[in-house]
């Protein structure tokens, strides 16, 4: 870990994120040029789950002439985040890096790929999981007097809050070990604050996922199943404390007695 008398300057540190953040945004730059090519075709994946729970006939509309394309513009910009997430996740790991002791450094490698995987995980959990319950439960008000019609942008903007919603907050375990490492947390807090952390995940679900019970039951669910996973991951990798030697107080009495009476008998 960098010392005290090694500390650098903070124009450093704005300089090293400046440079993380551009190799970042090429990256997601590179992503979404390669992405431009099956706009059409990751547009179709993307709206998969909604098409099954539509009626035969059902489609898409767009309202606006230029909806539909910057509506590939953004679903391609989406595939470019998801297609550069281990390099952003990378350079956020190797900026916190200096920080670090050296064998927590050389950890870094492993942490970028679970938060990959952890990413892309709760991102395919949302898409298979929560998208046809939260879709199947919306298009349930439909009568015979009121059809849905859905558009592309708005669909967009639904579907693609939701996936990074559910890729942030499965990072949850590492996020929370990671901590547990440095000695931030440990499982004793962890499991102190268990009620509250299930409060929080319920508010936050709220704020994430639209306003009905469904999804945010879908993401609270896993989020207090995670939070267990992180109590595991602090207990096997977490800041060993030097454990107390503890005492019975009954025994500790003795002893003290003990005590009191040598040094008596030794003053006589």
């Amino acid at each position: 870990m960098i010392g005290s008398d090694d500390k650098l300057p903070f124009t450093v540190h704005l300089e090293e994120l400046r440079n993380r953040l551009i190799k970042c945004f090429i990256a997601v730059g590179v992503g979404f040029v390669g992405s431009f090519g099956f706009k059409e075709k990751l547009f179709d994946i993307l709206a998969k789950p909604l098409m099954d729970v539509m009626e035969a006939g059902d489609k898409l509309i767009f309202t606006g002439l230029p909806e539909a394309f910057f509506t590939y513009l953004k679903v391609s910009f989406l595939s470019g985040i998801m297609v550069a997430s281990p390099v952003i996740l990378y350079h956020f790991w190797m900026f916190v890096a200096p920080g670090l002791y050296d064998k927590e450094r050389r950890m870094l490698i492993p942490v970028v790929i679970l938060s990959s995987f952890f990413f892309i995980g709760g991102s395919l959990f949302g898409y298979f999981m929560v998208f046809p319950l939260g879709f199947q439960f919306f298009l349930s008000f439909a009568t015979e007097t009121i059809r849905p019609l859905p558009s592309m942008k708005e669909y967009l903007s639904f579907s693609a809050k939701l996936l990074l919603a559910f890729g942030l907050v499965f990072e949850l375990p590492l996020v929370l070990t990671f901590l547990a490492r440095l000695g931030v947390v440990s499982v004793s807090f962890l499991k102190k604050n268990r009620k509250y952390a299930v409060l929080l995940f319920f508010v936050a679900a709220a704020i994430l996922t639209p306003p009905d019970v469904i999804t945010q039951i879908m993401m609270a669910l896993p989020l207090m199943v995670l939070y267990e996973i992180s109590i595991i991951g602090a207990r096997l990798f977490g800041k060993k404390k030097p454990e107390e030697t503890k005492t019975d107080p009954d025994e500790k009495d003795e002893k003290n007695e003990e005590g009191t009476d040598a040094s008596e008998s030794e003053a006589t």
